[in-house]
Parts: C-alpha cells; sequence; structure tokens
C-alpha cells in the first residue's frame, strides 16, 4: 500500500529529536514547510492524530520509559515530559494507559506472573455470544515473520492503541479472531504480540513488538455484513505510534475473564 505524505517523516524524526523541549504547532508546519492549516491536514491524514495529539503521546511513552529506567519521582518525570501540573499529568497517564503512573512503575512482578499464567493456560476457547443483538467482526491476523507467542487484538475509538479497547481479547497462536456484539459505530482494528520468551521489560515498554493497527476506520451499521479483516502483523515502522495501553493490564483483564 502505497504511504502518502512522505515528508511526514523527517518531522516524526525532529520531534523524536527534541521531544523534551517546548514544540508547537508554528514550529513543526515551519520545519515542514506548510501553513500551519495545510500542516495538520496532511498529519492528521497520515498519523490519523493531529500532529500536538501525537506529541503528547510520544510524551506519555517516554514517561512510561522513565518510570521504568529510572528513580525519579512522579512529579519529576512529569516535569520532564513537559506537564507542569501533577495532577493533570496523573489524569492522562491514567486514563491512556490504564493505570496510574505509580501502578505502572510496580507492575513488572505482576507482569512476569501474567505472562507465566498464559503460557500454562489451556482453556483458550472463548465462549461465543450465539444471540448477540449487534454486529459480529470476524478476521485473521498472520505475521510477516515467525512468532510464537500471544497477540493481543482490540477495537478502538482512535487510530491510536491508548485506553482500554472497546471490544478486545487475545489469541494463544496467529489466526482467526472474532468479536461479536460489536455495535454500531467506527472502530480502529490493532493488534500486537508477546512472545513466550519475552523478557518482562520488552511488553512492558512494548517498542519493537510485532503490531498493526487500520488507518482507516471500519464502519459498523446495522443491518449490514462487516468485511472479513485479514491482519498482518509487521515490525514497527516509523509512523507507528507508541502502544500505550499497558499490556499487562490486558493480560489480567483477559485472565480474569476467562479463568
Amino acid at each position: 500500500m502505497e504511504r502518502k505524505y512522505l515528508e511526514i517523516d523527517k518531522v516524526i524524526e525532529y520531534i523524536k529529536q527534541h521531544i523534551y523541549e517546548p514544540i508547537s504547532l508554528t514550529e513543526l508546519a515551519r520545519y515542514a514547510a506548510y501553513s500551519p492549516y495545510h500542516f495538520i491536514r496532511i498529519f492528521k491524514e497520515r498519523m490519523g492524530v493531529p500532529p500536538q495529539y501525537y506529541v503528547s503521546t510520544l510524551r506519555l511513552q517516554h514517561a512510561k520509559d522513565l518510570l521504568i529506567h529510572t528513580n525519579l519521582s512522579v512529579r519529576d518525570i512529569s516535569l520532564e515530559v513537559g506537564q507542569s501540573s501533577l495532577g493533570t499529568f496523573t489524569t492522562r497517564f491514567t486514563e491512556r494507559v490504564g493505570m496510574t503512573p505509580s501502578e505502572f512503575r510496580n507492575s513488572p512482578v505482576m507482569s512476569e506472573h501474567y505472562l507465566h499464567s498464559l503460557h500454562q493456560f489451556n482453556n483458550w476457547e472463548v465462549s461465543i455470544n450465539k444471540r448477540s443483538q449487534y454486529a459480529k467482526l470476524e478476521g485473521n491476523i498472520k505475521a510477516q515473520i515467525p512468532f510464537d507467542g500471544i497477540v493481543l487484538v482490540g477495537l478502538f475509538p482512535k487510530p491510536i492503541p491508548e485506553g482500554l479497547p472497546l471490544y478486545g481479547t487475545l489469541l494463544r497462536k496467529l489466526g482467526d479472531f472474532c468479536f461479536t456484539d460489536v455495535k454500531p459505530g467506527s472502530y480502529y482494528l490493532m493488534a500486537t504480540s508477546v512472545s513466550w520468551g519475552s523478557q518482562t521489560v520488552d511488553f512492558i515498554l512494548p517498542h519493537s513488538t510485532l503490531r498493526t493497527r487500520t488507518k482507516d476506520p471500519i464502519i459498523i451499521e446495522s443491518d449490514k455484513p462487516v468485511p472479513f479483516q485479514k491482519v498482518m502483523l509487521y515490525t514497527p515502522r516509523l509512523d507507528d505510534p507508541p502502544i500505550l495501553i499497558s499490556l499487562p493490564l490486558l493480560m489480567g483483564r483477559f485472565l480474569n475473564r476467562v479463568t
């Protein structure tokens, strides 16, 4: 598939290089040699979200990194990523990651337990509601490179994996998936993977996990069939947004649902 607006690549690189500095919309538009209005339009068409929202997403990802790799206080980390209000930082982090900064910092031990439990788990046949009131969305997931582990797949309200998915599940291996009782609306399908041999930090901070996302929404309408979704996991690309939602949180919610 042809990638549009390749000039946005250099803007993404610029953002990543200056993520700890104030970054204005005017500055980014000037760097891309566009008017602010035109820059916002093409950036959102390419990335799925406005430029300033993308910047905030990268900063929250850096906050996750700092929480795991440093002993900085949560307040110091909020300042480090450009958020002067600790309360605002904590609220945004919790909404988009799924847990508070302190809970995220303390999550490695439980995360390792979740992966071990899933590896030992045998009853992966999740019951499907045959009398669902709304639509059924089915699909199949493959991967570009060999992979042995779990696949986390979900439907999100935005083209970025943050916050709890509106519908989500885990798969024991690559293959078919199904969401039932999906209400009419607009959804973005996103998936990532965790290999059985992964180190805990590899999926707490999923920088290199295989992934995929639909940049165009899947529209669910009443009384209309939903197209079968063919999904291919690939290695991370420059224009992929960070995976903000905590993967261990999703693992724990799945285990609580099926055990």
